[in-house]
């Protein structure tokens, strides 16, 4: 049996290290900051915000920064605090517990390794854009949660995703920083010789070298490829610098890292999985590395691409995300093998073999290459990710399999899910807890278990539902005096933001990737009814965020019309935008609106997870029918807009947008302040009730694993 070398060690090492700064009654603190099993223990947080809570922010929530710049008063006013040690020992005995648990493999033949672009774990690892990272992070703790064989792998960006700027126009500014791995819980994984385990893949005209670094997510390894490496010229630095890099050649080197070198990299630690589960089509390129792999190791005349890539076929799953199509990459043929042809040569594959394999017309020549065609034909399985994306991703890819009708394209669909100790507010967890059980979240999944939310009180449930609302407000108005001051606003008005919204008015959000399909502008399409709906004594606040990628100049301009229109109303404290939108604010934002807010225009939307999350919380959902709320919505649970397409785009935007202005100001609005004799909307909480009992239980993270292990990874194909 092969030896691993996984990083295991260089953990213990790193740990070791950062103890001898502490006390000893601390020392547990230590080897907690290198797991980020921590920020979804109930108390974990709190470890850190007891000792200063400021501090704790300013080091981005990263406990091992944190604990590296305090002050040693701290650490000696901490350790010799007896309710803050037994606090720290609780923690610690429950994440000890929970790690010695024994694995569960979900294949015979090895763990699953989970190959994606992106992981968003926790905001101080800044490895992610989006809802394809959320999901991907939201996947390990899961997979943590239920003991099972997985290790993720993906790329160590240095500088990650953008941070955005707005200025006093609304326009769009971008910046990057660049994080120090000396103060993040990641370790280098290194070699039974002590050196650090380094892959190389052929990328344009020489070799791309990379390291490998450990993360540790409760029972789930993360290893993450870096190329910040000496021997690497500043070009092949630059690969694993930022996350979705504008240009071509970046992002074709990227993915042949994550793919080839990825497969290289396990082999280096002596992980052998059973399964490769590509999230999206990035790491398609894995399947020629295996594949090149197998044609070593056969005797007699090699086969051709096609038969290796059928010979391990059932090593292979694919998870499509996007029916868009900008995020199904494509290149030119001279663009695709001038980065990557270096590597498909020196792994023996047909460049002309491989170009039909990546495009949707194999007999083409002029058609571009893309990575969805390649991982849908080299894959045992394909899953959208949702049951309406499902359909929409086996009318997309037909003709890839041009002897079948629509309804017989073997593509199936896995719902998304979000991982409830994540996304769930601590409010709620308590709630919840005093009344479906303190070990409730371990069942999640069980919908009769959420049958008991109808014995919640409405006063303990609306009170919940005003303490989160509260905690959005808070800090809504620190964040935005900053905000305003940063871009050059009016002292005063940017002052007047600690006023800005108001605790007891209906809230809703709308907060995700400012994409033109989003529809952000569809919220602004009549000025006057939305006035209406805001400027009344009873009236609503709307709280906007999200980021739109540094080339899309488009929805940088959709969110410059909404400043505009904005301005317009003259109601800048009740339409706010908020900055630099990320999981550092996602959980409050999510956990505080009364209504969540979605109008993609179908069926483009492939799930959308956001909603999932808000409604683990109490908020409503009111949402286009597409993604997962076509699935999701039963009549009673939120509120819906037709997720029909008109061939007009105007005409269909004018039909969506008067629907949601009936919704707001017909039902949403006055069920909302409808009180009774104690100030209670008793008709709202029996939606909240009806949103719980239907949503959470489905969406859960703990559903959607168990969904890919019967359906897709023990399944046989």
């Amino acid at each position: 049996m092969t030896k691993r070398f996984d990083g295991t060690r260089d953990v213990r090492r790193a740990v070791e290290r950062l103890a001898r700064r502490l006390p000893e009654p601390l020392e547990d603190l230590a080897w907690i900051s290198y797991n980020y099993l921590w920020s979804w223990t109930p108390g974990g947080a709190e470890l850190f915000t007891a000792i200063d809570d400021h501090r704790f922010t300013l080091a981005g929530e990263n406990p091992v920064r944190f604990l590296l710049n305090l002050p040693e008063r701290d650490l000696l006013r901490a350790a010799t605090d007896q309710d803050y040690l037994t606090s720290l020992d609780r923690v610690a005995r429950r994440m000890e517990a929970d790690l010695a648990r024994p694995s569960t493999r979900v294949t015979a033949a090895g763990p699953v390794a989970f190959l994606c672009a992106e992981f968003a774990v926790h905001q101080s690892l800044p490895v992610y854009s989006g809802g394809l990272g959320v999901l991907a992070g939201d996947y390990l703790k899961e997979s943590s949660d239920q003991a099972l064989d997985v290790v993720g792998l993906g790329l160590l960006y240095r500088r990650g995703y953008l941070h955005q700027r707005m200025d006093r126009s609304g326009w769009q500014h971008e910046y990057w920083v660049e994080a120090n791995t000396g103060q993040l819980p990641v370790v280098r994984v290194r070699g039974a010789d002590g050196q650090p385990v380094k892959v190389k893949v052929p990328v344009w005209d020489s070799e791309l070298t990379a390291q490998v670094w450990r993360v540790n997510v409760g029972r789930t390894t993360l290893f993450l490829l870096d190329t910040e490496l000496k021997e690497n010229t500043p070009l092949q630095r630059w690969v694993t610098s930022r996350l979705y890099e504008g240009s071509h050649d970046i992002r074709l080197a990227q993915y042949a890292l994550l793919g080839i070198g990825g497969v290289r990299a396990l082999d280096a630690m002596g992980i052998a999985p059973g399964l490769f589960h590509m999230n999206e089509g990035h790491p398609a390129l894995a399947s020629l590395e295996v594949a090149a792999q197998t044609a070593s190791q056969l005797t007699g005349e090699r086969p051709d691409l096609t038969r290796l890539l059928a010979i391990n076929q059932d090593r292979f799953a694919f998870t499509t995300h996007t029916p868009v199509p900008a995020g199904n990459e494509t290149y030119s043929s001279q663009e695709f093998f001038r980065v990557l042809g270096h590597s498909i040569d020196e792994m023996g594959i047909d460049r002309d073999q491989l170009a039909a394999l990546t495009r949707i017309d194999a007999t083409s020549s002029d058609e571009p290459l893309g990575f969805s065609p390649l991982a849908i034909r080299c894959s045992r399985s394909t899953n959208g990710v949702s049951r309406r994306h499902g359909e929409v991703a086996r009318e997309m890819w037909r003709p890839l399999f041009s002897d079948r009708s629509t309804a017989d394209v073997p593509i199936s669909y896995v719902t998304n899910g979000v991982h409830l100790p994540t996304w769930m507010s601590p409010t709620m967890r308590e709630l919840l807890s005093r009344f479906l059980g303190h070990d409730w979240e371990r069942h999640a999944h069980d919908a009769n278990m959420w049958s008991h939310v109808d014995e919640i009180p409405d006063i303990d449930l609306w009170d919940a539902r005003c303490k989160m609302r509260l905690h959005l407000v808070e800090m809504v108005r620190a964040r935005i005096v900053v905000d305003r001051l940063a871009r050059g606003e009016d002292v005063d008005l940017a002052v007047s933001g600690l006023d800005a919204f108001d605790p007891t008015l209906l809230t809703l959000g709308f907060a995700r990737r400012l994409a033109t399909y989003k529809r952000l502008d569809l919220l602004f399409h009549n000025i006057d009814r939305l006035r209406d709906i805001i400027d009344h004594e009873l009236g609503a606040q709307f709280i906007i965020a999200g980021k739109a990628h540094p080339l899309d100049n488009e929805a940088k301009t959709v969110a410059q019309n909404m400043f505009s229109v904005n301005r317009q109303m003259d109601l800048l404290n009740r339409v706010i935008f908020l900055e630099d939108y990320d999981m550092r604010v996602a959980p409050s934002l999510v956990a505080g609106c009364d209504v969540w807010l979605n109008l993609p225009r179908p069926p483009m939307e492939a799930s959308g997870t956001s909603g999932m999350k808000a409604a683990m919380n109490g908020s409503l959902n009111l949402s286009v029918l597409d993604g997962w709320w076509s699935e999701g919505y039963n009549g009673q649970n939120g509120w819906a807009i037709d997720g029909s397409t008109l061939d007009d785009p105007r005409e269909q935007d004018e039909r969506d947008a008067n629907a949601l202005y009936d919704l707001l100001e017909n039902e949403v609005k006055p069920m909302f302040f409808a009180r009774d004799s104690n100030g209670i909307p008793v008709v709202w909480l029996s939606r909240i009730r009806a949103s719980l009992r239907s949503l959470a239980p489905m969406y859960s993270s703990a559903r959607m694993v168990e969904d890919y292990n019967e359906r897709i990874y023990r399944h046989q194909h």
